[in-house]
């Protein structure tokens, strides 16, 4: 009988997929320009980086297969993600993409498996360190998009924070977090308990700089059809002058 936590688990690989793709239009559209323009590489560095070790995680860990896989199909999408910049970006963007993805995701990545494979002894203890680090990581990727919601509340504009990007945070903390409970892992609880809470600030930041942007472009247009209707009233009151 296929249980509760399976059934979660399987959604939530769903969601996943839907995450770990919601920002593909904005790169579809950056790639039809050739430019990233002033996107930041780093959450998708940081995600690169917390996908990798969670498929290590769930690897070594028992039962955590439904862990790797989605993990694993993170790392390959990332891992477009992170071309793109080092083929699209600007060039101080581009360098430092380039550096951060040699410290992280190369170098830190493999003194991790190298550290729990040589000096770390037992399979529980391992399971526990790389649990941890996940976890903390997992953070770091969930609080990344606090810079975007930075820049949002400093230019009043949503522009640089995609909304399913930010939609799909909320989902993924959820059902995640949900998983976690039934399956009873702490290491996936915690910062997936945390990615929810920063799901809904950021869509409650989305809601409420969109509704300012709206309440603007409709006091603009009604400005501009002010001036419309007064200029057409100028104009009728010349022909009729000249024709008088």
């Amino acid at each position: 009988m296929i249980s509760l936590s399976f059934v979660v688990g399987v959604i939530g690989n769903i969601i996943s997929v839907f995450f770990f793709l919601s920002p593909l239009s904005t790169f579809c559209r950056k790639v039809r320009n050739r430019s990233i323009e002033e996107f930041e590489s780093f959450p998708y560095i940081s995600t690169l980086l917390s996908c990798t070790l969670w498929t290590y995680y769930g690897v070594t860990n028992p039962g955590s297969f439904l862990v790797a896989t989605i993990n694993g199909f993170g790392v390959v999408v990332e891992l477009i993600y992170v071309a793109l910049f080092l083929i699209f970006a600007p060039p101080r963007i581009r360098a430092k993409t380039g550096i951060l993805f040699g410290l992280l995701d190369v170098g830190f990545v493999a003194a991790t498996v190298l550290v729990t494979q040589v000096v770390v002894h037992g399979d529980q203890m391992r399971i526990n360190v790389l649990g941890f680090l996940c976890a903390g990581l997992n953070i770091i990727m969930y609080g990344s998009p606090l810079a975007a919601m930075k820049t949002v509340t400093t230019t009043k504009s949503v522009e640089y924070m995609p909304f399913l990007l930010s939609l799909f945070v909320f989902f993924n903390g959820a059902i995640w977090t949900l998983y976690a409970v039934l399956v009873k892992d702490i290491f996936l609880g915690v910062p997936n308990g945390i990615g929810l809470l920063l799901g809904i600030a950021q869509l409650l930041l989305y809601v409420m700089y969109s509704r300012k942007r709206s309440i603007t472009s409709s006091g603009e247009w009604k400005i501009s059809e002010r001036l419309v209707t007064s200029s057409s009233k100028m104009d009728e009151q010349i022909q009729v002058q000249s024709f008088n």
